[in-house]
């Protein structure tokens, strides 16, 4: 498994005051994996919840919500603006991008059905890895088996998910504009975050929330004024308070969730973290049959098994490669200081020819 920067970039990584840089490489890997697991299974059960019990679709409207409840979160981990590592430009285009990734995706729960809008972001994965290609300060090169391996999981995703519907998905048009724009965006959205952490190091999982947050909340309220969901998401919730109290539980899990993906973006980077997200889709749907113990077919065990072998690929390589790339990498500066030297000596020489 490799890491997304060097020793100086993981210098003082914590995840809410658990060092995680002076820990080997599966802790900190297990550690973010599990407080992601943790905030987005959560999430995963108030969203049904409340879009598919409670008929309540306003996506940019909890977005909004959402985004308050992280700012006071995050004033009570104790961070300020006098911590901040980054100017505010920064943050306009990653605002943007979040923002308008979690109301599409939250939004288009009104028009497709749970299944179908985790087979549709379940091919998160590939996009992330081709737009690193394409993003300032990374221009991030992947080996073949790593897309093999992206390739294999979503698959097995999809299978899966297919099973899970029984019948044919609830497409809506609506919805399917929706959570593709959403996909869209998520391929920026890593590999911006990854960018900025690779920038510059000093910055901390807090200060990129909550910037991104500060900037992003005035980008809601275009979507909603023009679309008339404000007043109508105010009426609603102003009727059934509750609401409130499931939006703010959502949000506090889902901002574990949110500062464990950033961890592992910092150090492992936007495509393995992408990985780890498409896992956690097949973990809530595998739960969901725990749970409910529904019937489990030959699809679902094929599915479960394509998505095994994915992770595997992805996993089992790693050491050899990291490896080898150190040494090719050790071999190439050894050559170039040989060469610098020779070039010394020729330049000393040369003035007694």
């Amino acid at each position: 498994m490799t890491t997304g920067g060097n020793g100086e970039e993981q210098q003082g990584r914590r995840l809410f005051g658990v060092s995680l840089t002076d820990r080997p490489v599966w802790q900190q890997f297990l550690i973010c994996s599990s407080g992601f697991f943790f905030g987005y299974l959560v999430n995963g059960i108030c969203e049904e919840y409340v879009y598919n019990r409670l008929q309540f679709s306003y996506g940019w409207y909890f977005t909004f919500v959402q985004g308050f409840v992280y700012l006071g979160l995050i004033r009570l981990q104790g961070f300020t603006t006098k911590q901040m590592v980054n100017p505010w430009r920064t943050y306009v285009r990653l605002s943007a991008v979040l923002m308008g990734s979690n109301g599409l995706t939250k939004g288009s729960l009104a028009f497709l059905n749970y299944p179908a809008q985790i087979m549709f972001k379940s091919t998160k994965v590939l996009p992330v890895m081709i737009m690193g290609a394409f993003i300032p300060g990374l221009r991030r090169k992947y080996p073949f088996h790593e897309y093999v391996s992206a390739v294999m999981l979503v698959i097995g995703l999809i299978l899966f998910t297919l099973a899970d519907a029984q019948t044919s998905p609830n497409f809506s048009m609506i919805g399917v504009a929706m959570v593709s724009s959403a996909l869209i965006m998520d391929a920026f959205l890593g590999n911006l975050q990854e960018a900025i952490f690779k920038m510059n190091p000093d910055t901390t999982q807090m200060e990129m929330l909550f910037c991104s947050t500060v900037v992003g909340l005035p980008f809601l309220a275009v979507p909603m004024v023009l679309t008339g969901e404000l007043t109508t998401a105010w009426s609603a919730c102003s009727q059934h308070l509750y609401v409130y109290a499931v939006l703010v539980f959502e949000a506090m899990a889902t901002f574990v969730g949110q500062v464990s993906v950033l961890s592992l973006i910092a150090l492992f980077g936007a495509a393995t973290t992408a990985m780890v997200t498409t896992a956690r889709k097949a973990v809530t749907l595998l739960l969901s049959y725990l749970i409910f113990t529904k019937p489990m077919t030959e699809q679902h065990v094929t599915g479960l098994l394509l998505i095994t072998m994915g992770i595997v690929l992805r996993l089992l390589p790693e050491d050899k490669e990291k490896k080898g790339t150190a040494e090719r990498q050790q071999a190439k500066a050894q050559r170039g200081e040989e060469k610098r030297r020779g070039d010394g000596v020729e330049e000393e020489t040369s003035p007694l020819v």
